[in-house]
């Protein structure tokens, strides 16, 4: 296929991208803007001078240093779709986060529409079926990130802050019973299993499970469901409905929070493994390390690190409260990675705030 000689605006932008010691074609603004990643090449200059806008050069070299041929920035590109909130990024990250919150079914070979609903016990078991689908050839993690640092602390003889919750986010009971929630909700979970899958795992003080069990027994003399404050109440139909329904700008700001939120985090546990235990202490004696860090805090590049950002939007959007513990325990990150440290600055893996 010919490809048509680089404008002159493109040479431009080239030319300031190289100045910045790095490097950008054509075709990659081409590809770039086809991903609604930059914008229409008739926005990148200023109007009243004609010189190329900053905000479109600091976009451009953020994009050649995450560009690798054969590889997708992956979640990184929803952060230039909320950062633009147009009404066309909006759209890409709405179908971008849906269909993200869908892949546990795909792969398991099931569409939405195709799971039972109802209260018949034939539609029971169809969909305890569907859940044993979604687990098959899922391979177990003996252990989360909470897990792995204390091991290493104990170790190191480091005193960090005690368990609250359990030992291990991940732990196969957990899945299991995570599996049913997503298929068929909270009415194919009873609160007593709920509880006993979390008390056969909990490291935390012993008494906050029976004031669990004593808070739901509770509210159901008084005729109160407190599962339906989870966001898993109507399973994945939920968690979809929670994304469809948000307006443009509440999409874009949920995922723009929860997308800078993981870069932050990665770059403090990256220091933290350099600069001493205070910063690792100080994030983990918050209740958002429980709430948050541990079940998808820390967001890989791929389906994993996507897949994280989708349910911690999805918290961010349906979660009364949530949205704004996640912005205090941002400021709380921000804090620490103000703080003097003797190594050097780590780089983190999400682009800074600003953009057009």
């Amino acid at each position: 296929m010919t490809r048509t000689s680089p404008s002159a605006v493109e040479l431009a932008l080239s030319a300031e991208v190289a100045r910045c010691g790095l490097t950008a074609t054509s075709y990659q603004f081409e590809r770039w803007r086809g991903q609604s990643w930059l914008a229409p090449t008739a926005q990148w200059t200023d109007p009243a001078t004609g010189l190329m806008r900053p905000e479109i050069v600091h976009r451009a070299a953020w994009l050649a240093v995450l560009s690798r041929t054969g590889r997708s920035i992956s979640w990184i590109g929803w952060t230039f779709w909320a950062i633009d909130a147009t009404p066309q990024t909006a759209q890409r990250l709405r179908a971008a986060v849906t269909e993200t919150l869908q892949l546990p079914l795909r792969r398991a070979g099931v569409a939405l529409a195709q799971i039972p609903q109802g209260d018949g016990e034939d539609t029971f078991e169809a969909r305890q079926e569907t859940a044993g689908r979604l687990l098959a050839g899922r391979r177990a993690i003996g252990r989360d990130l909470d897990g792995i640092l204390r091991t290493h602390a104990a170790a190191a003889g480091l005193a960090l802050p005690p368990p609250r919750s359990v030992s291990n986010v991940f732990d196969k009971t957990l899945i299991r019973v995570g599996a049913r929630l997503l298929v068929g909700g909270m009415d194919d979970v009873s609160p007593e299993e709920l509880i006993e899958a979390w008390e056969g795992v909990w490291t935390g003080p012993p008494e906050q499970i029976e004031r669990m069990r004593a808070a739901h027994i509770t509210a159901d003399q008084a005729g109160i469901d407190l599962r339906v404050c989870s966001p898993l109440a109507d399973g994945l139909r939920g968690l979809l409905r929670a994304v469809e329904t948000a307006d443009d700008r509440m999409l874009c700001a949920a995922v723009r929070a929860c997308t800078k939120a993981s870069g932050s985090l990665a770059k403090l546990l990256l220091e933290s493994a350099d600069d001493g235990p205070e910063v690792l202490r100080r994030l983990m004696d918050d209740v958002m390390w429980d709430q948050w860090v541990r079940v998808g805090g820390l967001a890989p590049i791929g389906r994993l690190g996507e897949a994280a950002i989708s349910l911690s939007a999805v918290q961010y959007l349906g979660v009364p409260g949530w949205a704004e513990d996640l912005h205090r325990y941002q400021s709380l990150m921000d804090t620490l990675l103000t703080m003097p440290a003797p190594s050097a600055e780590a780089t983190t893996t999400a682009p800074p705030e600003g953009g057009m």
